[in-house]
């Protein structure tokens, strides 16, 4: 397969699951579930937790790969059941951080972390 986007872009990563869970796909990826990917979330998880500990950069860029890779397998598994696809995630975080940011997106005014923290988000 000829990937038609930037490796570096967001589109590739995305093309990619697309395609290991097509039909003629890798037999493996199609048959995932959310069940079935339950430990690797989890595992991906802490791995992560552990780079951050570690302090290791080039760890935690890996880490954050193989975690977005299962955010983005669980997306692809939710469209294909017709439940919800990608667009709706990233259209969720949009307006949950937006709505929790009123003194960015908004008027309201805030003088530090401290206050944001205390009024809430």
């Amino acid at each position: 397969m000829s990937l038609s986007q930037d490796l570096s872009q967001f589109a590739a990563l995305v093309e990619i699951i697309n395609r290991l869970r097509a039909p003629d796909g890798c037999p493996w990826d199609r048959q995932q579930t959310h069940a079935s990917l339950r430990e690797s979330l989890l595992a991906e998880c802490y791995e992560v937790l552990e780079a951050l500990d570690e302090e290791d950069s080039g760890k935690l860029c890996d880490e954050l790969g193989d975690l977005l890779m299962q955010i983005v397998l669980h997306a692809q598994i939710s469209a294909e059941d017709g439940e919800f696809e990608l667009g709706d995630v990233v259209r969720g975080i949009n307006g949950k951080l937006i709505h929790r940011h009123p003194h960015i997106f908004g008027s309201k005014k805030v003088k530090d972390a401290e206050e944001v923290a205390h009024k809430g988000r």
